[in-house]
């Protein structure tokens, strides 16, 4: 069978037979999996079956620990006796019991699991625990039983526009207290924000229960459990529920790639062996960020991380994904320190195809849960057909994030004099990407702005962000700063996917690092939050990035550019000048940074009238008004330049222009 992935890029035609064994293992585990009829809908609801569960008769909890010889229940219904209460050990490793009378489960009733391996008595975390907290006093971390109504959701179908603009975002670091902000803070005081600059698509981090703050969310340890450190689940829930009346889609970032190795928090060892999840061994260990890794050819793995999402999406009406860390995922080296140079690289011993397997198994399940869902994959070794059908060959995704932009513009700015920037190599690394398939364009990562490392406005500004951002102090340093920082995310957003993302405060160039509280900084959160007063205030000139941030998204958004695709109609390396088309608008963007050029020829697709409809130069956004915005350029044939106008395109500026009708 050929698949529609070879007419797609031609150049994969040699590794046919790889594609066939990707299908063949997938539709082998799909065989392996489900009983004759049954669905991957059918299949993944562990979390219904397994985990606590009220009944007319009393509460039932359930856990699947294969290799432990006993497991008992202890917490505050029973005083915490850890061998009072018993479960049953029933077929395929389950243990169950029906808690009733004095031993009988209340909302907020705190509990833990006893597992019994080889004489040993081991104190756990419940794997389906969907509340988790941590004591305040001991730090010992207990499930919780939530026991309450069910919420009503207002808007209770949603379907997401597949035209992204995503606003990256943390809900602990989003308010300016020092210290954790909650859900229900976030929906008051940032959703607003995020409506307000256009954004339709907001992807939340550290979501899934995490014992250390500091790791982001990306070190999980309960999977069904939405972190308590910001409020209750249904504060969750409100939140996504306001997001969607507001038009604003929700992804999760989900953490599939890995575990936290903790045994007293997280689901390592849970019954006493560590291969009950994860690979026994070195290929269990990530050598790099000291977590455990799942082992996606066992079943019932699969259906943990299958009932996961499906959880998630059913339970808090999530409308998909950005799965965090596939490219660890699918190589026995994670990709670490592998130059990915040619297709051989993708279709080898060291590709795990046990893990391709499961992200198409995932995608195949989210699209049964909701046929309008997102999912992103964080891959940067761009691994052929990941963002394609399953059906022509593909992995499933909808996304890729293009994860080679930021590393580009970093490399620029900390290597790179501005009048050496190289035009031809900023065009070839924005729109180098796989045939048919679709990215999300970023600036930078949320990596960038953790301490030890910088953010574009950091590299851009440094010091003089502390000392001449007030409107009242001229500085050529950050003249410069604000002017690239503008063009750098128009020429992102316009050229780097069909989609576009931005961490949190980035909009505006927020000039702290973000450090989490750790024994160095005494446990401080100082730096841990968003000073969201800096963009309010008249007198600085972050609000100049700000309100172009929003013109800029909204200029995308109005003329629909994600859906087409970009034609470069000009590349003038000695000028350092870009001209391309998207959707329409015509772009133009001189980046040298002492060349003003009083008419220059820009060339257009055809005849007709443009005008400018946004400018990085405008006042507004702290430029000087050297595009006149009310003018009209008319589009004419030469006879030695082509088709076009000539237009006044000052240094560091970048213009957008519309065309006239």
């Amino acid at each position: 069978m050929s698949y529609k992935i070879f007419e797609h890029d031609p150049y994969l035609k040699p590794f046919e037979r790889d594609i066939e064994q990707r299908m063949l293992n997938y539709k082998n585990k799909k065989n392996e999996l489900l009983a004759k009829g049954q669905t991957l809908l059918d299949f993944a609801n562990g979390h219904k079956y397994f985990g606590f569960h009220k009944a007319k008769e009393g509460w039932w909890y359930r856990e699947w620990a294969p290799a432990a010889d006993a497991m008992y229940i202890m917490g505050d219904m029973n005083g915490w006796d850890p061998a009072g209460i018993p479960m049953t050990k029933k077929e395929n490793g389950v243990f169950e019991v029906l808690l009733t009378g004095e031993n009988a489960l209340y909302h907020g009733c705190k509990v833990k699991a006893i597992v019994e391996k080889d004489g040993r008595r081991m104190e756990r975390i419940p794997l389906y625990a969907r509340r988790v907290v941590q004591d305040p006093v001991s730090y010992v971390w207990a499930a919780e039983i939530v026991d309450e109504p069910t919420y009503k959701w207002k808007k209770k179908k949603f379907v997401p526009n597949k035209n992204l603009f995503i606003y990256e975002c943390h809900i602990g670091m989003a308010q300016e207290k020092e210290g954790v902000g909650s859900y229900n803070e976030f929906t008051e005081n940032i959703l607003p924000r995020i409506k307000e600059l256009g954004y339709n698509c907001i992807q939340i981090m550290a979501i899934m229960e995490h014992p250390y703050y500091g790791s982001f969310g990306y070190q999980v340890s309960s999977f069904f459990a939405a972190s308590s450190r910001y409020g209750e689940a249904r504060d969750l829930k409100r939140l996504i529920d306001t997001a969607h009346g507001m038009g604003i889609a929700v992804l999760l970032d989900v953490v599939h790639s890995h575990a936290v190795k903790n045994t007293a928090e997280g689901i390592n060892q849970f019954d006493g062996t560590d291969y009950q999840f994860f690979h026994q061994g070195a290929r269990g260990e990530h050598p790099a960020w000291g977590t455990k890794l799942f082992n996606y050819n066992k079943n019932e793995v699969i259906h943990f991380l299958l009932s996961n999402l499906k959880f998630w999406m059913e339970e808090y009406h999530f409308d998909g994904f950005r799965f965090d860390g596939v490219t660890s995922m699918i190589y026995h080296d994670h990709g670490l320190g592998t130059a990915f140079t040619d297709y051989g690289k993708y279709f080898s011993m060291n590709t795990d195809t046990e893990a391709i397997t499961y992200l198409q198994l995932a995608n195949d399940l989210i699209r049964q849960v909701n046929p309008n869902a997102i999912t992103i994959a964080e891959d940067m070794s761009a691994m052929p057909g990941m963002c394609l059908p399953i059906e022509e060959g593909g992995v499933g995704f909808d996304y890729r994030l293009s994860m080679g932009v930021p590393d580009m513009w970093i490399k620029l700015l900390k290597n790179t004099r501005d009048e050496d920037w190289n035009m031809r190599y900023i065009w070839h690394e924005l729109t180098g990407r796989r045939p048919a398939e679709k990215y999300i364009g970023y600036a930078e990562s949320h990596d960038q702005a953790l301490v030890g490392d910088k953010t574009i406005m950091f590299w851009l500004c440094d010091s003089a962000m502390y000392t001449h951002m007030s409107k009242l102090t001229p500085s050529a340093e950050v003249d410069r700063g604000i002017a690239l920082h503008k063009m750098i995310r128009l020429v992102t957003l316009s050229l780097a996917g069909e989609g576009y993302l931005n961490f949190m405060g980035n909009e505006f160039g927020h000039p702290e690092w973000i450090d989490f509280p750790r024994e160095g900084n005494g446990w401080s959160y100082h730096y841990c939050r968003r000073q969201w007063h800096l963009v309010e205030d008249d007198l600085l000139k972050y609000g100049y990035l700000n309100e172009f941030d929003k013109a800029m998204v909204g200029t995308a958004k109005s003329h629909r550019i994600m859906g087409k695709e970009p034609v470069s109609l000009y590349i003038d390396e000695p000028a350092q000048v870009l001209v391309y088309e998207r959707g329409g608008l015509l772009f133009a963007l001189n980046f040298s940074p002492t060349n003003s050029y009083e008419s220059y020829f820009v060339r257009t697709p055809g005849l007709g009238k443009y005008e400018p409809i946004l400018s990085t130069d405008e006042e507004r956004f702290g430029g000087w008004n050297r595009i006149a915005m009310d003018m009209t350029y008319k589009a004419e044939r030469t006879s030695d330049m082509g088709t076009g106008f000539k237009l006044y395109l000052p240094a560091r500026t970048a213009v957008v222009l519309g065309k006239k009708r």
